[in-house]
């Protein structure tokens, strides 16, 4: 939907966007001072690009994700993507998760999508489309890079129950007090502006 703003608008609200500040992660009634969890994926390094294939340029599928081994007392695993660079008051949902086992290690490329009340081993929340599943990275043309977190949150026992089909408040509210370790994965994108793809030092036009 994004992609239809035409970019000297996208231009003019390059300095509008809502600030990691506000990314779940960053909450301070989350905790301040919990372990890393290590998080990483098979497509795209911390920080740079997404491949055009996981955005609504592309086939718009989820990216791969893998994990390390989540600390002692691990209930479950939570998982919540954000653009905090969104020309918007809060950071943009890609996507919920909710309720992976301590063991889970992975998600799949194009794992992320509706399941309706849910499986026996996660949940699919909504993004800020209020549908089910992955929302592509969409940005206005113009506004320039991008940021997609991806903030995966390991969780000890007795943590609440966001419901069915969770989205980002009631996440983050079934969460406090019960983080035991968080990861942060950091993937860009942008249109309009040169970005590099191929070698390094290959530029093109995003």
């Amino acid at each position: 939907m994004l992609e239809h703003i035409p970019g000297w608008l996208g231009k003019a609200l390059s300095d509008v966007r809502a600030g990691a500040e506000k990314l779940a992660i960053a909450r301070p009634e989350l905790g301040t001072s919990f372990p890393a969890l290590d998080l990483s994926s098979p497509a795209f390094a911390d920080g740079a690009r997404l491949p055009e294939r996981f955005t609504a340029d592309g086939a718009g599928v989820s990216p791969p994700l893998i994990w390390g081994m989540p600390p002692e007392g691990t209930a479950c695993l939570a998982l919540l993507v954000e653009d905090p660079d969104a020309p918007a008051p809060q950071p943009l949902v890609h996507a919920v998760i909710w309720g992976m086992p301590a063991d889970a290690g992975r998600l799949a490329e194009g794992a992320i999508v509706g399941d309706g009340a849910g499986t026996p081993d996660r949940d699919v929340g909504r993004n800020s489309y209020f549908r089910e599943g992955w929302l592509p990275p969409d940005p206005p043309t113009g506004h320039g890079a991008h940021r997609y977190a991806f903030q995966l949150f390991a969780l000890g026992a007795g943590v609440g129950d966001p419901g069915e089909t969770p989205g980002r408040t009631a996440l983050v509210e079934a969460m406090v007090g019960h983080v035991l370790a968080a990861g942060l994965l950091i993937g860009t994108y942008s249109r309009g502006e040169a970005a590099p793809v191929g070698p390094v030092g290959a530029v093109a036009t995003a």
